[in-house]
C-alpha cells in the first residue's frame, strides 16, 4: 500500500494536474554514437490523454537538453511494471534510467538487475546531503550504491484543526502519544453532529496497510528475517497493544463511529465534510481533501506519528540499466540530479512556476521532498516558506517530530500480509467482544506461510 500518492505519483500532482515535480523522463536511445551526444532513455513521461502534463514533462526535458547539449534524452510513456521487467531487460526493452518504489530495489540489487553506480555518485552534487536512511535504500550490504531517492512520504497524523479550536484543544499541539489521540478523541467526538474522533481504514488490504503503520508506532515490526527466512513478528505485546487501543477507542470510548470497514475514500470524505477529527496518513492527502472533498488548507494540520517510536516510510527513486554504459550512466546521473536532486533549481525556478501556476506550496511532498539533510534542507524550508500559499506552520509538528522517528519500510509480500492483517484491524472495529491473542496467533500463521515464500 503506498497511500494514495506514489503508486500515482502522487495525489498533489494527479489533484492539480500538474506533474512538474514527481513524473519524469530522460531521453532515449541506447548507444553513444562517435563523436555525438551520448543518448539515453528514461520511463514516466504523461500520455497524451494528460495535456497539460505531458506538456510541462517535455518542457522540463527540452530545458535540460538545452543546458546539456552533449546530452540526448527519449521519453517513454509508464514506469516500471515488476511484472514484465525481467523480460524487458532481458529482451533489451528497458530503459537506461528506471523509476521504482521504495519497495523494489532491494530485489532488483539481489537479482543484479540494476547498475552498480557507487563509482558515479562521487561527483553527483548534494547526493551528501541526501538523509542517509532513505540513500541506504538503494545501497546492498557491502554499502554499494545502486539508485537514488528522488521523493519520499512518511505516515503521520492528520487531523482537523478547525474541529480542534472547538473542542477546545490547541491546533498548533496535535497529540503526540496515543493516550492523547484517545483524550483528544473523546472532546471532538462530544461535539455531537456525527462528529467523529478518530477513525482508521479495515478493508480491501488497506486496514493491513494501517496496522502495519501501527506497529512501527509502537517500535515493532510485521516481519523480521531470521537467517535466510522471513517470520511474522506481530504476535507479541507491541501487536496486541495497537489492537486494544483500537478496540478501546472503538467500543469503550466510541470515539470512531459505529460505521466501520472504511476504506481511504470514505475517511478522507469525513475528513472534507468536516465530520472527522484524526486519521493517519502522509501528506498527499491533504491536496486530495481540498481538491477532491471541498476541503480548506486552513483547516488541517499535520502531527508526527503519536508515540515518537516509528512510522511507516515509503517512496520513490531512479536506477539504471545494467546494461548501461558508463556514459550512460553519467548522462542518467547527470538528469536524475537536474531534475530531482536540484536545490538550486527548486529555489530559483521550481517553486515559483507552481506557485504561478497556482499550485499549493508549502506542503512537505514534492517539488520539497524532505529528503535532505543540514544546510541544504534548512535552505529548502526556507524557499517554502518564501513562496508558500498553504498554512506551513500547520504541517511544523509533523515535520520537526518526524525527524527523532524510526522509519522502517513496508513489509515483503506486503499486498498479501495487508490481506491478512486487515482482519485483524476489521475484526476488533466490528466485533466487541473480538479475541485478539487468538486474532494475532492465527494471523501470524498466515503471515508466516506467506513469508515462507519471500526469496
Amino acid at each position: 500500500m503506498t497511500t494514495d500518492r506514489f503508486r500515482t505519483t502522487t495525489a498533489l500532482a494527479l489533484a492539480t494536474g500538474l506533474v512538474i515535480g514527481l513524473t519524469a523522463a530522460c531521453s532515449g536511445g541506447s548507444d553513444q554514437q562517435a563523436g555525438g551526444p551520448v543518448t539515453i532513455t528514461i520511463d514516466g513521461q504523461p500520455p497524451q490523454t494528460q495535456p497539460f502534463d505531458r506538456k510541462i514533462f517535455d518542457a522540463d526535458v527540452a530545458a535540460f537538453e538545452k543546458a546539456h547539449p552533449d546530452i540526448k534524452v527519449q521519453a517513454h510513456e509508464g514506469f516500471m511494471d515488476p511484472k514484465t521487467f525481467s523480460a524487458k531487460l532481458a529482451g533489451g526493452q528497458l530503459e537506461d534510467v528506471f523509476y521504482v518504489y521504495f519497495t523494489d530495489p532491494a530485489n532488483l540489487i539481489a537479482r543484479h538487475q540494476a547498475a552498480d553506480i557507487t563509482d558515479y555518485v562521487k561527483d553527483v552534487p548534494h547526493v551528501g546531503d541526501i538523509q542517509p536512511a532513505l540513500l541506504d535504500v538503494f545501497k546492498d550490504a557491502q554499502g554499494h550504491v545502486y539508485g537514488l531517492p528522488t521523493a519520499n512520504y512518511s505516515m503521520g497524523l492528520l487531523y482537523n484543526r478547525a474541529l480542534f479550536t472547538k473542542a477546545g484543544l490547541d491546533p498548533d499541539k496535535p497529540p503526540t502519544t496515543w493516550d492523547e489521540v484517545r483524550a483528544d478523541a473523546k472532546k471532538i467526538t462530544a461535539l455531537g453532529n456525527n462528529t467523529v474522533g478518530y477513525a482508521d481504514y479495515s478493508a480491501n488490504g488497506q486496514g493491513g496497510w494501517h496496522f502495519t503503520t501501527w506497529m512501527y508506532a509502537e517500535g515493532g515490526d510485521i516481519a523480521k528475517k531470521d537467517g535466510d527466512t522471513w517470520k511474522a513478528d506481530f504476535n507479541n505485546d507491541k501487536g496486541k497493544a495497537a489492537l486494544q487501543t483500537l478496540h478501546d477507542m472503538r467500543w469503550t470510548d466510541n470515539t470512531m463511529g459505529s460505521k466501520q470497514l472504511l476504506q481511504i475514500a470514505d475517511v478522507q470524505g469525513m475528513m472534507g465534510a468536516g465530520q472527522l477529527g484524526m486519521y493517519l496518513a502522509a501528506p498527499d492527502n491533504i491536496p486530495t481533501l481540498v481538491n477532491q472533498f471541498k476541503g480548506n488548507y486552513a483547516d488541517y494540520g499535520l502531527g508526527a506519528m503519536p508515540g515518537g517510536k516509528g512510522t511507516l516510510i515509503g517512496g520513490e527513486g531512479y536506477m539504471i540499466n545494467p546494461k548501461a554504459t558508463a556514459a550512460q550512466i553519467k548522462a542518467g546521473l547527470t538528469w536524475i540530479q537536474w531534475k530531482y536532486l536540484n536545490p538550486e533549481r527548486v529555489t530559483s525556478d521550481v517553486l515559483n512556476t507552481y506557485k504561478q501556476q497556482g499550485q499549493p506550496v508549502g506542503l512537505p511532498v514534492p517539488p520539497v521532498p524532505d529528503l535532505w539533510t543540514g544546510s541544504v534542507r534548512d535552505q529548502l524550508e526556507q524557499a517554502k516558506e518564501k513562496y508558500a500559499t498553504v498554512p506551513v506552520s500547520n504541517y511544523k509538528p509533523y515535520v520537526d517530530g518526524g525527524q527523532s522517528l524510526k522509519g522502517s519500510l513496508e513489509p515483503p509480500n506486503a499486498q498479501q500480509l495487508y490481506t491478512i492483517l486487515d482482519t485483524l484491524m476489521s475484526t476488533v472495529l466490528t466485533q466487541q467482544d473480538a479475541n485478539i491473542d487468538q486474532l494475532l496467533s492465527d494471523a501470524s500463521q498466515k503471515a508466516d506461510a506467506v513469508l515462507a515464500t519471500v526469496k
